[in-house]
């Protein structure tokens, strides 16, 4: 039995599915929005408690095989400091103190926006003068960088589970992210503007270094994130925080090129003006490090962009069920 907060949003429902489909027994802590339901509507029977009886939960029932935290106010827009504090870091502390106590892997969701502009590049290394020199961007990316430097901190100070690791992710993409709607990955926004307006509007560049559709990320399929987690609940020598990107950067042209090959049609990309709003906090090039992961001993290849959008487009977004 494994349990698996925020177990009915994107990259949770997707270890879910991963869970229940090798006979494990996930247990599912989320909120029951209509939307997220329908990202767990195939599970079949699943035990499903609210985030307000977590704690509860599991101070009453067997400890579970692993603690798989995936849940957070992800919104990099999100204003409210207190609620994203609560859920974002406070509650991941008291699960950390928890595993420890009970003796239970915790594997949990950091992220790639804990690098700000990536001035200080996209280097995990586990200490505390790394971690000092970032600067995110955004309220959400400091809650997740002020719990990986409380991590760092009590797993150093002995207070810690019996193997632990927080994964940064970059920009993942895959079926069950459309109730994520302008926050989730550019993927299925590209591919409706095409199948709307027969064209993909991408941001025009306002960097000297980069042509428009020129910008840069690390897109990295969602069951390789699933994989890696699955991994690391069953490689105890693998502890810390790790990158989880493909470690290739890629062109916002080449995921519209992608888009249109996958469904037959000729390439026809627009340039937009990027909004004032959003020049300031624009990220143009992400690209995971992964050589942590890498000498944990993770040696399994990551999906291609090519391979993982087409199969995105042909098997889910072209579908008249895009679910998991």
């Amino acid at each position: 039995m494994y349990l698996v907060t925020g177990g009915s949003g994107f990259i949770g429902s997707n270890l879910v599915a991963a869970l229940a489909e090798r006979g494990d027994t996930p247990v599912v802590c989320d909120f029951a929005e209509e939307a997220l339901a329908r990202n767990i509507a195939k599970r079949g029977q699943l035990k499903v408690i609210a985030p307000d009886n977590l704690l509860p939960w599991l101070t009453m029932n067997t400890a579970p095989e692993a603690v798989f935290h995936m849940g957070a106010i992800s919104s990099t827009i999100e204003r409210n400091v207190d609620q994203v504090m609560r859920n974002n870091y406070l509650l991941s502390v008291r699960l950390w103190d928890w595993c420890t106590e009970h003796h239970v892997p915790f594997i949990y969701a950091s992220s790639a926006a804990t690098y700000g502009s990536g001035e200080q590049s996209f280097d995990d290394a586990n200490n505390t003068t790394a971690q000092a020199r970032l600067r995110p961007l955004n309220l959400y990316g400091w809650s997740k960088l002020l719990f990986d430097r409380a991590a760092l901190h009590m797993a150093g100070a002995g207070h810690k589970p019996p193997h632990w690791a927080g994964l940064r992710f970059f920009n993942v993409y895959g079926p069950n992210e459309y109730h994520k709607g302008g926050q989730g990955s550019v993927v299925p926004q590209f591919w409706k503007q095409i199948r709307e307006t027969g064209s993909a509007r991408l941001f025009k560049s306002h960097n000297p270094d980069y042509v428009n559709g020129g910008q840069l990320r690390d897109f990295v399929h969602v069951r390789d994130t699933v994989s890696v987690m699955l991994w690391l609940a069953k490689n105890p020598s693998a502890s810390g925080i790790f990158n989880l990107g493909t470690g290739a950067a890629r062109s916002f042209d080449e995921i519209a090129a992608t888009i249109f090959t996958a469904i037959g049609e000729p390439p026809n990309i627009e340039y937009i003006d990027m909004p004032g709003t959003v020049r300031n906090q624009y990220q143009y090039f992400t690209e995971a490090r992964i050589d942590r992961l890498r000498a944990a001993g993770y040696d399994r290849p990551f999906t291609s962009l090519e391979d993982g959008v087409q199969s995105y487009v042909r098997e889910f977004l072209e579908t008249n069920d895009p679910y998991v």
